[in-house]
């Protein structure tokens, strides 16, 4: 089914998936309710999609409403826009008054029996966005406008626009993002990870508060001007030259961007990072079931915080964790232990401890287990007191990598609260296991967008495939062998 025809349950169930995708199964909920105190037998939908990230609120309104044909287009739209989008803004409104005056009454079925698994921010730290998603627009937008067929956004505008223009929707200065056919795909399997997510929206608000984006193409386009702009700190902005009191950014940007040589040998490089979303999900399923191995006890939103530090990285350092895990992995199938130490990639962050274990034909899976788990635990213990500045430390232990119908084990360690009997217990465990004796710094490095000559992301292509720098010509007249010439790229 194209996505411009969903209608109905269909928009909203591709919705769920999408979300699912980039929060992944513990943070993302479709259909949430909230109970009917004073009348009513059922609880009554609060909003389609309810996202939960540590501080971040994604509360998600989905219609798919048909496009009139009167012959009117400032009337189709009129009538279109307020079905679409207004009605959607109201919920999504309604939904933040809910959360904020009443968080610890939603549920997720009709019945409010089961109540919402994860813990609602307290309100002086929670950090709100407002989607609406508005289908049915599109093919209107491409016949009368060109392009992709997606919204112009205006966001210093309000009242009444021309046709396929959105502006301020918000009674009050809490903006709404409206998000449409086309640039529902774009935004959510770009920015494929909670974190990513949240940082383009927390950065997209408070651009268009300064004041400064005066008009925009597209959100696609809008996406590719941030994504190609860093920040003192290396992380992506909106950042323009103080000289210039707005910008406009036309079409085109979207395109250009996404099929650059760089932007592709970045998809290409990410590949094995979807890796850790699927360990991440893995570990999610269990606790939502109550299948664990091994649990801690507590609620999920008590289980959930250790969880949330993992998918925290966003996709380019999945795609660094992930490839540093398989190497362990890989090291594994000929060594009966192999383990790494991941440091921070910087000040705060954690460190990983990355194991495998061959399973002794001799030994029983529980015992196999319990062996895992406690050597996994004494890595963590190590890593402590070798570390001063590891105040949080995650380990995850798992069989070799050709083992098919893999366990794995996850720990987190908190490092905070550490004394002297904790530090003689350590070196005790470091000596008796032969726990990190000898240790080699592994400074790994990755850049978001690779280079498409990195002789890895040319291997296997063919002499007379079409050389990926887009010069239309045969790789082995262009870039190929004895080829050497840099291309000038528009990406950071």
């Amino acid at each position: 089914m194209s996505k411009e025809t969903l209608r109905g349950n269909a928009s909203e169930r591709y919705l769920s998936s999408l979300c699912q995708q980039s929060f992944l199964r513990l943070w993302s909920y479709p259909h949430i309710y909230r109970d009917q105190r004073g009348g009513g037998t059922q609880g009554k939908e609060v909003c389609d999609l309810l996202a939960i990230f540590g501080n971040h609120i994604f509360i998600f309104s989905d219609k798919s409403c048909e496009f009139p044909n009167s012959g009117d287009l400032n009337l189709d739209w009129a009538r279109w826009y307020r079905r679409a989008i207004l009605k959607s803004a109201d919920q999504v409104l309604g939904a933040e008054r809910w959360i904020r005056n009443y968080p610890d009454r939603l549920f997720l079925d009709a019945d409010c029996t089961k109540p919402f698994p994860i813990r609602i921010p307290p309100q002086d730290v929670a950090i709100y966005h407002r989607i609406v998603v508005a289908h049915g627009a599109g093919p209107h937008c491409r016949n009368a406008m060109g392009g992709s067929g997606s919204l112009m956004l205006m966001p210093t505008e309000r009242g009444p626009l021309p046709p396929f223009a959105i502006g301020a929707i918000s009674p009050d200065d809490h903006y709404i993002h409206v998000i449409d056919d086309f640039t529902l795909d774009v935004v959510l399997n770009t920015l494929d990870t909670a974190p990513d997510v949240a940082q383009y929206l927390e950065r997209k608000e408070a651009f268009i508060e300064s004041g400064r984006l005066a008009g925009v193409a597209g959100e696609e386009e809008l996406l590719a001007y941030y994504l190609q702009r860093t920040d003192a700190e290396g992380n992506h902005s909106f950042e323009i030259d103080q000289s210039l009191d707005f910008v406009v950014i036309d079409e085109g940007l979207w395109e250009r961007f996404s099929n650059h040589p760089d932007r592709q040998a970045q998809v290409r490089a990410d590949k094995i990072s979807y890796a850790w979303d699927s360990l991440i999900d893995k570990f999610a399923e269990h606790t939502l079931s109550g299948t664990q191995y091994y649990s801690s006890g507590g609620s999920i939103s008590d289980q959930e915080e250790g969880f949330r530090i993992i998918a925290s990285e966003n996709r380019t350092r999945r795609r660094l964790l992930s490839e540093s895990l398989s190497e362990v992995l890989s090291r594994g199938d000929t060594q009966l232990r192999a383990a790494r130490v991941h440091g921070p990639f910087s000040a705060g962050d954690p460190y990983y401890v990355f194991l495998s274990l061959q399973w002794p034909p001799d030994k029983t899976e529980e015992d196999y287990r319990e062996v895992r788990r406690g050597l996994l635990e004494s890595y963590c213990l190590v890593v402590r007191s070798k570390f001063a500045d590891a105040d949080r430390i995650i380990g995850i232990a798992t069989e070799p990598l050709t083992v098919r119908g893999r366990s794995e084990d996850f720990a987190y360690f908190d490092g905070t609260d550490w004394s002297e009997v904790s530090q003689i217990e350590a070196l005790r465990l470091q000596k008796e296991l032969g726990i990190l004796e000898v240790t080699a710094d592994f400074n790994g490095v990755v850049s978001e967008y690779p280079s498409w000559l990195d002789p890895k992301l040319m291997a296997g292509r063919y002499r007379n495939q079409p050389c990926p720098c887009g010069s239309g010509r045969k790789l082995k007249k262009c870039h190929g062998v004895g080829k050497s010439t840099p291309v000038q790229s528009p990406l950071p």
